[in-house]
Formats: structure tokens, C-alpha cells, sequence
């Protein structure tokens, strides 16, 4: 056992070299651990090692030893020493793109060993797993349980890098230049995966190399008649628009769904066929301009509609409250708004194509608007969205990439204007006492509130307020709530500020789905609760979120479990 908790002493060291940035020592502390797993496991091939494994009693402890003695030395020989020999190969810092473009090459040629090795672990992890720990010592069962979680870790983590490295040199346009539409969400008035499209922009990807082109917006596109079809169960849930109007296409939080109808929108408006959708919210922006410093914007025409009005120049800082409420505030016209939402997107991607920033603030930026669901992806190709779909990149509602016990709350604007700028909401999970059937109970808990100034009808633009013109009291917001259990779990009820309500209650690709209509006026709040039973999966629920204006660890509360009474 010596050998192995030498082994596990340099896994950490090794896993700081390489975040470090540090090739050498990553090579040998590589070395190194393959010299302790490969004593390891010589150790447990003695002959007097396999003659005690068949002991009764206690002979279950030696094969495991042994096991975990020949699973570490096939991670180090199969796993980690052919990645540290590719290390520098799939270094970030030289994936970035740049202006002249990036050298995907050696990705490509990495991708092979990165999937090798991934494969190497995941073998191995399942061989662990498969040991029964009912009869071993807790000396064994100690570093067995340590052992598992490792691996597990480091499978998962090595089969993300292995996709990422089949996919990434195709779609950055290694094979052929790959077209991709731009959405930018505007979150200032929601849809279910973030917002409305206020900015329209094709991205190129050639060679490594980024650019941007055909900026519009989506009211530019105009009505589709006879819409563009989607499923009948979402037509049902979020109505025929989603295929009449681009704005719409987000209504559902299935981003593959409004991507696929966004797409065909693009293709039979202009004529051009792209290889996929890429979505993006000004809070993204402003994670990637904190890495990449401020932008100016570059077009002249734009600059002299928006002198005195907007900043010409955009920062992490100033670029969420710009985009989302003053530029409505300063600007009436909304075919410039739309534009100056489109140039700060355009310049921003300018800056991150071109190299400005540090690679591991950028991608620390990038992951966090990733984790938020505040960027997403989907592929056109087939076999590369069946890869995406195992990730949250891709937004889907269901499949690979969505935990068992996940509930979603999404939002929908219902006042026709830029109110949700105002609106604040938290939440909750709560966790009721499991049924004597053996069926978990949750409630999803979601405040909203209305910040708006009292006098909003007044103070506020009526682009903003929606000026009264679509049912709404100027300076009221009303968002049509949307709440998703997990497959084959039920909606028990709907209550609004402890009162219970009426709601509606749909199916999607086996989810629960209930939807709510909650109408705020300046100052007000209001709870409502939707109630799910009859849930089967026995694991710890957790929520996703539509992702609003603020940060979405404000938004999420820590799920919450009821008292259990006595049993009387």
C-alpha cells in the first residue's frame, strides 16, 4: 500500500502543473507516478499476493488491493503518460483564437490519445466500481472509496476533453470555413432560454480565425406564413409563434428546438445555409470583456446616431446596464438600438478573435457564461450535436446532459416590452418528507418583483413599459412563469401568495410542465409555488434557470428540506 499513497500524493502535483502551465514537472511527475503504480502492481502480482487473495475471510482485501494496484498503473501508463507527452499540443493558451488565425493541427493529431487515455480511465474507474466492499477491512475500503472518486473525476473530466478535442478543430473551420448564426439574447425582455433576439450576426470560424458579417435583427425578418413547423407537444405548451416570429423561437428553454427553427428562419429569409446556432446575453459579454479589457465600437455611422447618448466604449463594467436599459432610455428609434446591440456584439467577438486577453481569464469568462446557460451551442451536423447534447452547452431540456432529478423555471415576457430589466426573482427547491408510497414530493418556489420606479408609467420610455398597447398597465410586468419537473414525475398544484391557482399542465418529452401568468405592478412581489409528486429518482434535485440580469447564484437559493414529523 506504500506505493499507491505515494501514487496519490503526486496526483495533486500533477494536477497543479498542469493548471500552471508547467510542461517539465508535469512530465515528471508523471514519471514518477508510473514508477510507484508499476511497483504497485508488480507487488500484487507475487505469487504469495495471489495465493492470500483466495484465503477465506480475508482474501477479498488482497484482490481488491490488487485490483486497485492494477487500475492506478493503468491510469498512469494508458492515461496520464501519453497525455503529458501531448500536453503542449493542447495547451490553451495557443487554441485561442487570434487575428491571424489558429494552428489547429496539432488538436487534431492530439485528439486520438486524449480519447485513448480518456477510455484508459474510464475502464478502469468501472473495474472499482465493480469491487464488493461488503467484507473488506476499512484499511482497504479507505483508499478504495478515495480511489473511486478520483477516477470517476478524471473520467468524466478526460471524456470532455476528448470531445472537446474531436469537435473543436472541425467547428473552428480546420476541414472547411464553418458559418454559424449569432443570437445575442436580450434579457431586458425574456424568453425561456434568456431573451428576446436583439442582434442578429453571422460568425465565420476559418482556420482558427473569427469574423463577423450580415448583422440584422430579428423584427427585420418579418412574419413566417405558414409558420415554420415545430413539435405538436411544444405548439401546444408555447403556441404556433415560435414559428412565426425569430423573437419567438425561444419561448421554449430547448435551445436545440429554437435553434433548429432560428436557423431555418435565417435560411429562408436570406438564402444561406449555416452550420449551426451559437447564443449569447450581455452578462457573457461582460464576463468576456473582463478578460479581454474595454472595446470601442468601430462603426462610424452608429457613433454619430449615438454621440453624447451611449458610451463608445464598453466594459465589463458598464456593458449589461448600456445594453439593457439606457440604451432605451437615450435611443427611440428601435432599428439603431437593435444595431447599437449588434456593433458592441460584433466588436466584442472583434476582440476575442484577435487574442486581446489573457487565455485563462478569457476561458474562465467563457466558462462561467457556459455554466450560466448565458452561451449555447448547437451544431447542425447531426453526429456533432449528438456530442453536444451530452453537455449543458447544448440547452437541452432532456437527454445525456440532464440530470435525473432536475426541475427547470423559466420565464416569458407577457407585457411586449424591455420590463423584465426590472424584475428580480429568486429560486427554491423545497424538499418535502418522502411519501409513505416511497414517491418524493418538491415544491419549486419562485418570487418575482417588481423594481420599477412607482411613476415607471411616467419616468420610463414606452418602449420600455409597453405603453398599456399590448393588455399590460404601463409600468406593470407580467411574465408568464414556466416550471418543468423531472420525467414521469406529476404537478400536484399551483398556489399564488399561499392561495392555490389555476395553472396549466402540459407534457414535455416526458417532463411536467406548468405554466403560470403573474402580473407585478412598481413595487410588488409575489410567490408562487408549483408542487411536483410522484417523483422516482432518489437523488439530491436540483433547478435550472431562465438566466436574467443578475447573476444566477443570486437568483438559485440553497434547496431547502422540510422537518420530517414524528410518527405518532
Amino acid at each position: 500500500m506504500s506505493e499507491l499513497e505515494a501514487s496519490a500524493q503526486l496526483v495533486p502535483k500533477l494536477k497543479e502543473s498542469i493548471l500552471q502551465n508547467r510542461p517539465e514537472d508535469a512530465s515528471s511527475a508523471a514519471v514518477e507516478l508510473g514508477r510507484h503504480t508499476a511497483a504497485a502492481r508488480d507487488a500484487a502480482g507475487d505469487p504469495l499476493w495471489s495465493l492470500a487473495s483466495a484465503m477465506p475471510w480475508i482474501g477479498s482485501n488482497f484482490s481488491a488491493t490488487a485490483e486497485i494496484a492494477r487500475s492506478a498503473d493503468d491510469v498512469a501508463s494508458l492515461g496520464v503518460t501519453p497525455l503529458v507527452k501531448v500536453y503542449d499540443s493542447v495547451n490553451w493558451d495557443k487554441l485561442i483564437p487570434n487575428g491571424t488565425g489558429t494552428d489547429l493541427g496539432p488538436i487534431r493529431k492530439a485528439a486520438p490519445t486524449v480519447a485513448s487515455a480518456a477510455n484508459a480511465v474510464r475502464v478502469s474507474a468501472h473495474r472499482l466500481d465493480g469491487i464488493d466492499t461488503s467484507g473488506l477491512l476499512p484499511q482497504i475500503v479507505g483508499p478504495l472509496t478515495t480511489a473511486r472518486q478520483q477516477l470517476g473525476s478524471a473520467a468524466e473530466e478526460l471524456d470532455s476533453a476528448a470531445d472537446a478535442a474531436g469537435l473543436a478543430p472541425a467547428m473552428l473551420g480546420a476541414e472547411k470555413p464553418r458559418h454559424y448564426l449569432l443570437l445575442v439574447q436580450n434579457n431586458a425582455e425574456a424568453r425561456a432560454s434568456g431573451g428576446i433576439s436583439g442582434a442578429l450576426v453571422v460568425v465565420t470560424a476559418d482556420k482558427g480565425k473569427i469574423s463577423l458579417s450580415g448583422e440584422s435583427n430579428g423584427g427585420a425578418l418579418g412574419t413566417f406564413d405558414p409558420p415554420i413547423p415545430v413539435d405538436d407537444e411544444q405548439e401546444r405548451i408555447y403556441s404556433s409563434r415560435m414559428g412565426m416570429f425569430m423573437q419567438d423561437v425561444n419561448f421554449t428553454p430547448d435551445f436545440p428546438t429554437a435553434a433548429s427553427t432560428a436557423l431555418k428562419m435565417w435560411e429562408k429569409k436570406k438564402g444561406a445555409r449555416l452550420d449551426g446556432v451559437i447564443s449569447i446575453d450581455p452578462v457573457a459579454l461582460g464576463y468576456i470583456l473582463d478578460a479581454t479589457g474595454p472595446v470601442n465600437l468601430q462603426d462610424p455611422e452608429l457613433l454619430a446616431l449615438t454621440r453624447g447618448k451611449l458610451p463608445s466604449q464598453l466594459s465589463g463594467k458598464n456593458v449589461v446596464k448600456t445594453l439593457l436599459s439606457d440604451v432605451y432610455a437615450q435611443i427611440k428609434e428601435p432599428n439603431v438600438q437593435d444595431a447599437y446591440f449588434g456593433a458592441v456584439a460584433k466588436d466584442v467577438f472583434g476582440a476575442l478573435s484577435s487574442g486581446k486577453g489573457e487565455a485563462k481569464s478569457l476561458l474562465a469568462g467563457v466558462g462561467k457564461g457556459v455554466e450560466e446557460h448565458r452561451i449555447l451551442l448547437w451544431s447542425a451536423d447531426a453526429a456533432e450535436q449528438s456530442v453536444l447534447g451530452k453537455y449543458p452547452l447544448s440547452g437541452s431540456i432532456s437527454g445525456p446532459s440532464v440530470p435525473a432529478a432536475q426541475f427547470g423555471a423559466y420565464f416569458n415576457d407577457g407585457t411586449g416590452a424591455k420590463m423584465d430589466y426590472y424584475v428580480k426573482r429568486t429560486v427554491q427547491l423545497v424538499q418535502q418528507c418522502t411519501a409513505a408510497d416511497g414517491y418524493g414530493t418538491v415544491k419549486l418556489r419562485i418570487t418575482s418583483t417588481n423594481t420599477a420606479p412607482a411613476d415607471a408609467a411616467t419616468s420610463l420610455p414606452a418602449y420600455v413599459t409597453g405603453g398599456g398597447n399590448f393588455g399590460v398597465p404601463a409600468g406593470t410586468a407580467q411574465s408568464n412563469v414556466i416550471a418543468y419537473g423531472p420525467a414521469q414525475s406529476q404537478v400536484v398544484m399551483a398556489t399564488q401568495d399561499g392561495n392555490k391557482v389555476p395553472f396549466g399542465a402540459q407534457q414535455h418529452d416526458n417532463r411536467p410542465v406548468a405554466t403560470l401568468s403573474v402580473r407585478l405592478a412598481p413595487g410588488q412581489s409575489s410567490t408562487v409555488e408549483f408542487t411536483f409528486g410522484k417523483i422516482v429518482q432518489h437523488k439530491q434535485p436540483e433547478v435550472v434557470v431562465t438566466p436574467t440580469v443578475e447573476s444566477v447564484d443570486k437568483v438559485v437559493l440553497p434547496t431547502k428540506s422540510e422537518t420530517c414529523g414524528a410518527a405518532g
